[in-house]
């Protein structure tokens, strides 16, 4: 199949490279040119003759201004599924824009990290009516398990950023955890392998900490602007909907503060570090 793919980074190259060696066509485009793609320097370029589009990039901002150069391009009968982060909100808004021209704007977010990026694993949270859905889920799922979240445009977004922040308290509160067991004596290693094998376990416990902070690596990928952003857009569409965060709201504050301490670019098993520093103690292997 004849595909475009707008977005290189960290997750979106490993996509589109499993989609090629699916032997999909690929017809890439990133902001730099990246290569072992059929790379294209615009956009516009790359989409020219596709009838389906992906797109892996930062945010809200990025998608809207990819829609703006695509838009005089599209071909009616065209299904776009980003893969992006984005506002459930600007999800809405884009497909009910784009569907004046006949193109089917469709949100499709993943969840994995760049391991299940490159593995080909990622959770596929796609928002689609059923029959484009079915149709497309061959090529779906070269990149992942398919789950297919409802028919409504922003569902999956939805879906996504509720993940997100759940992913993003289980890192605090095991970097508070953490730390508040090293300063009372306790082995990091120990102090893991009995929360893993207990009621505690999360996904930073299983493996962003022992793979990533207990060895000081500090590598698994993911800047804490990225999921700052995430939380950001949970809690604007939690606000919208009139749900309460109290919990939430004091994750997201929490991460403002690792996000000035570290900058923007650090990566998010990081955020132990201001804490470790209050603390006065480092929650790694003991020499």
């Amino acid at each position: 199949m004849r595909l475009a793919f707008i977005g290189l980074g960290t997750m979106g190259g490993h996509m589109a490279a499993n989609l090629q060696r699916a032997g999909h066509e690929v017809r890439a485009h990133d902001l730099r040119r990246v290569e072992g793609f059929n790379w294209f320097a615009a956009a516009p370029d790359a989409v020219q003759g596709c009838e389906l589009l992906f797109t892996s990039v930062p945010g809200p901002d990025e998608v809207d201004a990819v829609a703006a150069k695509l838009k005089p391009v599209l071909r009616s009968g065209a299904a776009w599924f980003d893969l992006s982060t984005n506002s459930p909100s600007r999800v809405r808004r884009l497909h009910g824009d784009l569907a004046k021209q006949g193109v089917q704007f469709l949100d499709a977010p993943v969840s994995g990290g760049p391991t299940g990026a490159e593995k080909g694993t990622l959770a596929m949270m796609i928002a689609a009516p059923r029959a484009i859905a079915d149709e497309l889920r061959p090529v779906i799922e070269v990149l992942g398990k398919f789950f297919h979240i409802g028919e409504e445009p922003g569902l999956g977004q939805t879906m996504k950023v509720i993940n997100n922040l759940m992913s993003a308290t289980a890192q605090l509160i095991t970097a508070e955890a953490m730390v508040m067991g090293v300063k009372a004596g306790l082995d990091p290693t120990t102090m893991l392998s009995v929360i893993n094998a207990g009621s505690g376990r999360n996904t930073a416990s299983e493996d962003k900490f022992p793979r990533c902070v207990v060895p000081r690596r500090f590598d698994f990928g993911f800047p804490t602007a990225l999921l700052y952003k995430d939380v950001k857009l949970c809690l604007d569409e939690a606000e919208a909907l009139g749900v309460p965060m109290v919990v939430g709201n004091a994750v997201r504050q929490l991460m403002s503060i690792g996000k000035a301490a570290m900058g923007p670019g650090a990566d998010i098993t990081e955020f132990v570090k201001p804490i470790e520093q209050w603390a006065g103690v480092e929650v790694g292997k003991k020499a």
